[in-house]
């Protein structure tokens, strides 16, 4: 019963971090009120002018997506340094790219975003890019952490399940940690050596953790550097052994790959990466309470928030 009730919560919790439709028309209904926005983020009342080095009101000059100090003049431009810098493409379409991103369970293609917004194909691929290098999130891993790999791109050639065959060398390796309840890191490495995975790990899992992980010999050496190190022995056909499993890490491998086939139905290796970053985000951001529009446009930042244009 409880299990239910919590999943109930769960589901409600996730239904009310959507934001609606009308909401953001109501926020964002034009390009100004967008400009506007950003202003507010990076030049709110009292910041300093780069320039004459006073606590400043920055008024908009009429025509100009820019903002002069209310002292000495200075025009400041809270576009520059940040994704949408130097776009043709209207500040307004960026917003609803985002908006349209952050509402799909599974992801949007970037031929459905050219048909959406009006825009070529390469401009729509573009703004996914640059969305997606918003959504890396920073910090470790503890606790629990379930540690696994596979192969993209579906069963490689001469092998049995996800392991690596003779005959193929062309489907990247991904390794995946999984904090039990929590987040995910997912990184593309170049193969599934020791000498690879173990930085990579050590990169992202805090040696406070418990980690858990199947027989590749690559983890052989993680019970000196973390508290526990528990194994599964998927050879033996045994997939949970009371608290010890994988599985958390390959429901991520899951959704991944089915949203990939399902939206995508193929990914370059020079993007997976990305991808890879946007699965990630939806699933740490899942439960979220507040909207994952607002999340990713908080990730918004400039190289240098005074830039001087």
């Amino acid at each position: 019963m409880a299990a239910k009730q919590r999943d109930h919560v769960e589901r409600h919790d996730s239904s009310e971090s959507r934001m609606t439709f009308t909401e953001f028309m109501r926020r964002f209904p034009t390009n100004d009120a967008c400009l506007e926005y950003l202003k507010e983020r990076f030049y709110p009342a009292g910041t300093e002018c780069p320039s004459c080095h006073k606590s400043s009101k920055f008024h908009r000059i009429k025509g100009r997506s820019a903002y002069s100090c209310q002292y000495c003049g200075h025009h400041v431009y809270p576009t520059a340094g940040t994704i949408f810098h130097k776009s043709t493409t209207s500040l307004q379409l960026w917003f609803w790219a985002i908006y349209l991103m952050s509402s799909t369970r599974c992801g949007l293609a970037a031929k459905h975003l050219e048909r959406e917004i009006g825009v070529s194909y390469k401009t729509a691929h573009r703004m996914f890019k640059q969305i997606r290098t918003l959504l890396d999130d920073g910090g470790s891993l503890s606790g629990r952490v379930e540690i696994d790999e596979t192969y993209m791109g579906g069963r490689r050639a001469g092998s049995s399940g996800g392991r690596p065959g003779p005959n193929d060398s062309t489907k990247p390796p991904v390794l995946a940690m999984v904090e039990r309840k929590g987040k995910v890191k997912a990184r593309v490495v170049p193969n599934v050596r020791r000498a690879t995975l173990l930085p990579e790990i050590q990169r992202y899992v805090d040696p406070s953790s418990i980690v858990y992980t199947d027989e590749l010999k690559s983890y052989d050496l993680l019970g000196q550097h973390y508290s526990q190190h528990w194994r599964i022995p998927h050879s033996l056909g045994i997939f949970i052994q009371g608290h010890i499993y994988t599985n958390t890490a390959e429901s991520f491998f899951a959704l991944v790959k089915g949203g990939i086939w399902g939206t995508y139905r193929s990914v370059s290796t020079r993007y997976l990466q990305n991808y890879l970053d946007e699965y990630s985000w939806r699933w740490n951001h899942k439960y979220d309470r507040r909207s994952m529009f607002e999340t990713i446009l908080d990730q918004v930042e400039k190289e240098d928030p005074l830039d001087v244009l």
